[in-house]
């Protein structure tokens, strides 16, 4: 069997890394790879990239356009490198903008079967993706319980292989007392602050989180800050909290001064530890919620960008949890909710106990795969099984 893989990004080098161990495990031997991913792909049997993954990680507009003609050499490039090693299945991994592209070239010219890992977020806006990455897919592997259903409606074949968050280790207690004791913390509350890990995010949260911070700080003086910094905005992170009013303890995780596997274990101990969670909105709900810490989500962007996403929105919550567990358990304060004023008094109810969430973030994790086979051995599994009915059905 050859299997063409496409990864644009750390996280999908970590989806393609754990689905080729799923295949490797299934197919012993069976399974000859190419295409283009990162070490964890590598570590599988990728032989090599094809070209450094870390070309395709561009977001946005003002990224993409000074890059554009190379990112056209690569997909270029890319379609030429499938159509020559002839696979019995391409696998492209999230990064839609480039992925798609590349399955649209080579379904233009070859009958390749292709598999595209992780479907687009169309319960959130923008619905007409999936009519458009229905001519050019043959199966879609979901990370969310409810995406089948709504792809299918399409003409997609969907399948819900789990959440990587599933198969990730939580801290265990003592981890996160060794945590706590590392950081002078003791028993005092402990409040996680997340800014998130763009620098756009952290620039117009950060002013905002500050102020929560003192007047969290005012109300309870004994509660001590955690600020986890992802490693692209280290510097970022720690000029702006510099800004902040002083309180009694507060701490910045340098994720970046650190290994990776010493970044994550200390990741996952400082939201172990945590009493509550202030984040910016995104995928580190269910991060917290695998922790089982509260959280508080807020999230500001520009005034034009919000409108046209206000316009385009098919759903009231923004909050992965909330979706998943089908309620409004997370608070979340967006665009022009996102003050002080209103997002302290949440975070105040936390630490002074609320357990609201606790149900909610319990059932997310068990939704999302939790105790079932690895998602990385099902995303291999649906891919097989998918080969295997096309075949039959020819």
């Amino acid at each position: 069997m050859k299997a063409f893989v496409v990864a644009g990004e750390a996280s999908g080098d970590a989806l393609g890394g754990a689905l080729m161990a799923g295949l490797n495990a299934l197919r012993p031997g069976a399974v000859c790879y190419c295409g283009i991913g990162g070490p964890r792909m590598m570590a599988q049997g990728l032989p090599q990239s094809l070209f450094p993954m870390e070309e395709l990680s561009v977001m946005g507009l003002t990224e993409i356009l000074p890059r554009y003609f190379a990112l056209r050499r690569r997909l270029r490039q890319t379609v030429q490198a499938v159509l020559e090693f002839h696979p019995d299945v391409l696998i492209t991994i999230d990064s839609p903008d480039f992925c798609l592209r590349v399955a649209r070239g080579v379904k233009a010219r070859a009958a390749v079967r292709v598999v595209h890992y992780v479907a687009p977020s169309i319960w959130a806006w923008r619905s007409g993706r999936a009519a458009r990455m229905a001519r050019v897919v043959d199966q879609v592997l979901a990370l969310l319980p409810f995406e089948p259903a709504l792809l299918r409606a399409y003409g997609l074949q969907c399948d819900f292989v789990g959440h990587p968050i599933v198969a990730d280790p939580v801290a265990s207690r003592a981890e996160a007392y060794e945590f706590r004791s590392r950081y002078g913390l003791g028993r005092a509350p402990v409040l996680v602050v997340l800014l998130g890990s763009r620098e756009s995010e952290v620039a117009r949260l950060a002013p905002i989180f500050g102020a929560v911070v003192a007047r969290v700080a005012a109300a309870r003086p004994e509660v001590g800050f955690v600020v986890p910094a992802a490693a692209s905005v280290v510097p970022r992170v720690r000029a702006l909290v510099a800004q902040w009013p002083a309180v009694r303890s507060l701490h910045i995780l340098d994720l970046a001064a650190m290994p990776p596997p010493q970044a994550l274990a200390q990741k996952r101990a400082a939201f172990r530890a945590a009493d509550a969670a202030l984040a910016a909105s995104g995928s580190v709900s269910l991060e917290l919620a695998a922790a089982h810490t509260p959280m508080v989500i807020a999230y500001r962007m520009n005034w034009l960008s919000h409108k046209v996403m206000a316009a385009m929105a098919h759903i009231d919550t923004v909050t992965l949890v909330n979706l998943i567990s089908e309620t409004r358990a997370v608070p979340e304060f967006l665009s022009q909710h996102c003050r002080a004023d209103l997002l302290a008094p949440a975070v105040l109810r936390l630490l002074a106990g609320d357990t609201s969430q606790d149900s909610a973030m319990a059932l997310t994790i068990k939704r999302l795969g939790h105790g079932e086979e690895p998602p990385g051995r099902r995303a291999a599994r649906a891919v097989l099984d998918g080969m295997e009915t096309a075949i039959k059905e020819t």
